[in-house]
Parts: C-alpha cells; sequence; structure tokens
C-alpha cells in the first residue's frame, strides 16, 4: 500500500538550515505528482510547493521562493524540501502528499525555527 514517512524535522535558528525526506513506498514517485504542505499552529494547512510527474516544479508560495527547494531522488523513491534561511514564521508541521488516485498523506515531521 502506499506509505509516506517524512523525516528530518527539527529545531533550528533563524537563518538556519534543514532537508526534509519524504520517503515513499507503493508506489514509484516519478511517477506521480507530489507536494510539501505545512500547518502552522491554529492555521490552515497550506501548499509549499508540487512537483509533478514530468518534474516539473509549481506552486512555491511567496512566502518561500527563493529559499526553498523541492528535489527528488528517483532511485531512492524519496522526495525532498531543502529549506534554507529559516524563519520563525516557516515554524510548522510539514507533510508530504502523494497523489495516486487519491491523496495520501505522511504523518508530517516538526520543523520549529527558535532562537
Amino acid at each position: 500500500q502506499v506509505q509516506l514517512v517524512e523525516s528530518g524535522g527539527g529545531l533550528v535558528q533563524p537563518g538556519g538550515s534543514l532537508r526534509l525526506s519524504c520517503a515513499a513506498s507503493g508506489f514509484t514517485v516519478s511517477s506521480y505528482a507530489m507536494s510539501w504542505y505545512r500547518q502552522a499552529p491554529g492555521k490552515e494547512r497550506e501548499l509549499v510547493v508540487a512537483i509533478s510527474s514530468t518534474g516539473v516544479i509549481t506552486n512555491y508560495a511567496d512566502s518561500v521562493k527563493g529559499r526553498f527547494t523541492i528535489s527528488r531522488d528517483n532511485a531512492k523513491n524519496t522526495i525532498y524540501l531543502q529549506m534554507n534561511s529559516l524563519k520563525p514564521e516557516d515554524t510548522a508541521v510539514y507533510y508530504c502528499r502523494a497523489l495516486v488516485g487519491r491523496a495520501y498523506w505522511g504523518q508530517g515531521t516538526q520543523v520549529t525555527v527558535s532562537s
């Protein structure tokens, strides 16, 4: 069955970097659209960035443009979110989503940006 497992979250100081991973099983990441979302406390879940099955990257949220980068490793069946120049407002639970007939979500990984 389809499974998504995020990792790489943690506590980082403002200006720091983290790389999130989303390891997929039950399907091939290069064949389906995938995306990263985040949900801050008290806020709705929002799309951060998406990557199509053909590798086209779309929908970077304005708040992360120039700082976050999505990538995909087909050999590892994993997608990544490289986050640089982190700000306190990036604090959220980050989720990986795959569209494999329907939407599948990972369990999320907490990112906290604080001094």
